[in-house]
């Protein structure tokens, strides 16, 4: 019965199709969501990426399970003494993907780069005014308003001008936004009319080639024969199985209907560490789970509001019940593990009588209806996010507020909460980069209000202190200015910063060279199946 049932699932992925296959080397991975594209400049949640990655390159990426940077698309750069130009020397000979639309005529060049950039920077660009659509990680970090142009100085060199010095400039374009596509491509679908084509039927230059996507179910991609680096693809079939429900996700893995998942519940970690046919890889998490206040919803733009509600949460009960063995206490509005952090920085003391006095002396009448946003999904920041809502609820209606739980698909989730719809929201991160900036400036300023500042929080204070601190190259004082900016931000309460946790990557020890990325990626450049 086994047997059968590993037959069928088989079959249905279409990996038994052609009697060749049954040598092809293939991987499944059991995925949590289903991406809204693969236009990575459009997307910031970890499914979106997530389901983008095989198919991309960037200029410059990290290197499997770590944060330092590596050349990939550029074989190398230089910075000018004033820290405001940066040249790339471009690889020759690397060949984009087809598809039964587009063939490419020509190697990856300059062109795509510029392409790539214009396109988030031009509001005029033709593509852009085609295909209208957001960029919130370039606009967050600023990218919109330092990058003062792109050129090209050869057809395989690119210079990009800043206004300002960018400390993290480099670490920034190692991240999946920065994912370069093909110019042509571009104007073969802009002529055809089809410009959105680019979000579902993508083209890249990386290890996998894109063969098609079933909303809900699969999407499936190729080993890229073709690829620059050919030693990085070892996998000839390799198909994202999704599936919301962690326990069908683990209930896959241990039928080898998949062979690599993510997210397992605490719970299920001491049987999924006991199986001899699976690994369970563990890394300290580079997460934080937090609670957002919208700050431009009365009552909790009133700081004393703030106050109340963040020394009302029991995270140690949160803790115990939500992440059980793989949580830790966050204090502060990013992890330990991040140079910068402050560890000076102490929590409001759990009062909730204290709570009840605040807001009584801010008038917040009993009976006082608000919302509270729960994330559909699983993440390591946040293993439940409908049992920690419904802890949430029970202690601020002790509080004298009536709280209504809300939830939506994520993809809407997060579109709804950009536009401030929420009042108070459980959301998180995993760092992107390793740097500062991806948490103090991507999340909390007021450049990102729209995207990733679910707090829709701006604090002319805040915002100059972090500011400052990109424009600086020397450590010490980036560190100065960004502990300046994480006082500031503990004192003025946008957000309550609940928990961090370990990240428990489950797989089939058949699996061979994954990384658990810092970042919560999961790539398969590199990774080969028994």
């Amino acid at each position: 019965m086994r047997h059968v049932t590993r037959l069928s699932t088989l079959l249905a992925l279409g990996l038994l199709s052609q009697a060749p296959a049954l040598q092809a080397k293939n991987l499944v991975f059991c995925s949590e969501g289903s991406p809204a594209g693969f236009d990575t400049a459009q997307y910031t949640s970890a499914t979106d990426n997530d389901a983008a990655e095989p198919i991309y390159n960037r200029l410059v990426e990290f290197e499997r399970g770590g944060t330092a940077v590596h050349p990939a698309l550029a074989t190398k750069w230089e910075v000018s003494d004033d820290g405001l130009r940066y040249t790339f020397h471009l690889r020759p000979g690397v060949k984009f993907h087809a598809n039964k639309a587009f063939t490419p005529s020509r190697d990856f060049n300059a062109d795509d780069v510029l392409f790539t950039f214009n396109r988030m920077l031009d509001k005029d660009q033709p593509f852009r005014k085609a295909y209208p659509t957001e960029f919130p990680y370039f606009v967050s970090m600023g990218l919109d308003k330092n990058i003062a142009q792109v050129e090209k100085t050869g057809p395989l060199t690119v210079v990009f001008t800043l206004n300002k010095v960018d400390a993290a400039f480099i670490q920034n374009l190692a991240m999946s936004f920065a994912s370069i596509l093909s110019a042509e491509y571009a104007e073969t679908l802009l002529a055809s009319g089809r410009p959105s084509d680019i979000n579902q039927q993508p083209i890249g230059t990386g290890p996998f080639v894109f063969q098609r996507y079933q909303k809900d179910s699969q999407i499936r991609f190729k080993g890229n024969k073709n690829y620059w680096a050919p030693e990085q693809v070892k996998i000839d079939n390799l198909v994202f199985s999704i599936n919301t429900d962690p326990s069908v996700r683990i209930q896959k893995l241990r039928r080898n209907e998949c062979q690599v998942t993510l997210h397992p519940r605490p719970a299920d970690l001491p049987a999924l560490k006991a199986d001899g046919k699976l690994q369970v890889m563990q890394q300290p998490g580079f997460n934080l789970g937090y609670i957002a206040y919208n700050t431009q919803h009365p009552p909790f733009d009133r700081l004393e509001v703030r106050q109340a509600m963040d020394m009302a949460v029991n995270k140690k009960a949160i803790i115990q019940a939500v992440y059980q063995d793989s949580g830790q206490l966050a204090v502060n509005a990013m992890p330990p593990t991040q140079w910068s952090y402050d560890s000076s920085l102490k929590d409001a003391h759990f009062d909730p009588e204290k709570a009840r006095q605040l807001l009584q002396q801010a008038g917040v009448k009993p009976g006082t209806e608000v919302t509270l946003w729960a994330m559909p999904v699983q993440r390591p920041y946040n293993p439940n996010a409908k049992l920690m809502a419904e802890m949430l609820q029970a202690d601020w209606n002790k509080l004298g507020f009536k709280v209504r739980i809300v939830s939506y698909e994520w993809g809407e989730y997060l579109k709804r909460m950009k536009s401030g719809e929420h009042d108070i929201a459980l959301i998180g991160w995993t760092g992107d980069n390793g740097d500062p900036d991806n948490w103090l400036g991507t999340l909390y300023n007021c450049d990102a209000i729209g995207s990733n500042n679910y707090s829709l929080w701006c604090d002319p204070q805040y915002d100059s202190l972090v500011k400052q601190a990109k424009q600086v190259t020397d450590r010490e004082q980036r560190t100065a200015l960004y502990q300046q900016a994480q006082q500031r931000l503990k004192q003025q309460v946008p957000i309550t910063p609940v928990a961090h946790s370990t990240v428990n990557q489950p797989l089939s020890i058949k699996v061979a060279d994954f990384k658990v990325s810092p970042f919560g990626r999961n790539n398969f450049s590199g990774v080969s199946v028994d």
